[in-house]
């Protein structure tokens, strides 16, 4: 009897062993890039679990007030799954404070939180990107990418446009050629909000892109 009980218990050790995972909790861990963020950062984490289940991630994103997004369901695939935000953080949709993260993925909740702060930093809002891509394409005059510039940047003191845009004044707007370089770079990424907006303001300080007026003697 001793010997089948230590054949049993030795049978039962290396189960134990062999087999971990099935006796261990999952369990599920939110690790962040940085923990403060300012306008026209974009939020990046990675939810890191210990076992790949074949179910998704429930992510919702609150503020201090509890207001928050509705559920996002996210496909884990692998133990590490970054999770990239698409849009930056913009001034008149995220107010300053403090965020959570509560992630719930297998039965395991886990919570973690950041702080969006104010850092004085040049932000031209997401929504002037795919008007910038049109007017690279051709689609749109310079006029209604100049008129984009005022109308979405308003009262933020970005761009110093000496001349008002209306229905007639947005065909008259020229920006030479080869500035649209600069918008190729802006939408890469490789040069700023900053950038673009002191680059766009010298050029208009500059008179190379400029509003074309008739004189006496074309009328």
């Amino acid at each position: 009897m001793k010997v089948t009980a230590v054949v049993i218990a030795t049978v039962l050790t290396l189960s134990l062993a062999v087999f971990p995972s099935a006796y261990a909790e999952s369990t599920v861990e939110i690790i962040m890039e940085k923990t403060t963020y300012s306008y026209c950062e974009k939020l990046f984490y990675t939810i890191k679990v210990s076992e790949v289940t074949g179910e998704h991630a429930i992510i919702h994103i609150r503020d201090e007030t509890g207001k928050g997004s509705s559920a996002i369901p996210f496909p884990i695939t692998d133990l590490e799954n970054p999770v990239p935000s698409r849009v930056a953080f913009e001034k008149e949709i995220f107010p300053l404070g403090k965020y959570f993260i509560d992630v719930e993925y297998s039965g395991v909740q886990t919570t973690t939180e950041f702080t969006l702060m104010d850092a004085n930093k040049v932000c031209i809002p997401e929504v002037v990107k795919p008007i910038m891509a049109n007017w690279l394409s051709g689609n749109i005059s310079d006029g209604f990418l100049i008129d984009a510039f005022q109308k979405f940047t308003e009262g933020q003191g970005i761009f110093k446009i000496p001349f008002d845009i209306n229905e007639t004044t947005v065909y008259n707007v020229i920006i030479p050629e080869w500035v649209k370089n600069v918008g190729y770079w802006w939408l890469e990424g490789v040069i700023t909000d900053d950038d673009l907006a002191n680059a766009v303001n010298n050029l208009i300080e500059r008179n190379i892109i400029s509003l074309y007026q008739e004189t006496e003697n074309e009328i």
